[in-house]
């Protein structure tokens, strides 16, 4: 199991919008870092001026208009929306220290945005075959309130999550978000749920150790 305890892990939370691209690079950047034990693995939790972002598995068809700059993001996944009211988590930990097992980690963010939601007063709930974070809607159907989109990089991660706390939902008619047609997108403001991206950071900071439990002690449950 990995020593690296909760409060060595580098947050910073910014209050102004980050380019996607400067984001990108500095990503990329501190992914180097890590893995050369030269900085500490980090959170990054911010928000984006509007911009659609593709994924390895996205598809020409499922850009329907490309109103706002289209950016290719190297992660995994389709077509996703980023802009104002959406809170975007970008994770960097290092995979060596905590089982080199991808699978594991994409589980263990969406367990920590599930119950990040549900202490907010949200049931959230993963859907097999659909990637994403699902809630029940206004109108009673599922729908998406947050993206999971991973990177791994010398078996350190990058990218991560985002919710939607309370994005201009039009904006994500520009494409099919994560290429699924037959479910909507919804946000904590549509639910009746105004939440300042502070107050969401922290809630998100509460369940951190709970999260590195969950990937920690899977690591240490393999032979």
């Amino acid at each position: 199991m990995s020593t690296i305890a909760p409060e060595n892990v580098e947050w910073r939370s910014e209050i102004a919008p980050v380019g996607y691209r400067e984001a990108l690079d500095q990503m990329t950047v501190r992914n180097r870092a890590i893995s050369e034990e030269e900085a500490r693995e980090m959170v990054w939790l911010l928000e984006h001026p509007p911009v659609y972002t593709a994924g390895t598995s996205a598809t020409g068809s499922e850009l329907l208009d490309p109103r706002f700059e289209v950016v290719e993001a190297g992660r995994g996944g389709r077509y996703t929306y980023h802009g104002p009211g959406q809170r975007v988590g970008y994770v960097m930990l290092d995979l060596k220290e905590r089982g080199r097992d991808v699978r594991c980690f994409v589980h263990a963010v969406e367990g920590w945005v599930i119950d990040t939601l549900a202490d907010i007063g949200v049931e959230s709930w993963r859907s097999e075959g659909r990637i994403g974070i699902w809630t029940r809607d206004i109108d009673g159907r599922e729908a998406k309130i947050g993206a999971i989109g991973v990177r791994v990089r010398r078996w350190v991660t990058m990218h991560g999550f985002s919710v939607n706390l309370a994005p201009d939902l039009s904006h994500f008619t520009g494409i099919v978000p994560c290429g699924i047609e037959e479910f909507g997108v919804t946000s904590l403001q549509r639910l009746g749920i105004d939440l300042a991206p502070a107050a969401f950071d922290e809630a998100l900071r509460a369940r951190f150790a709970d999260f590195l439990g969950a990937l920690d002690g899977k690591a240490s449950a393999q032979p």
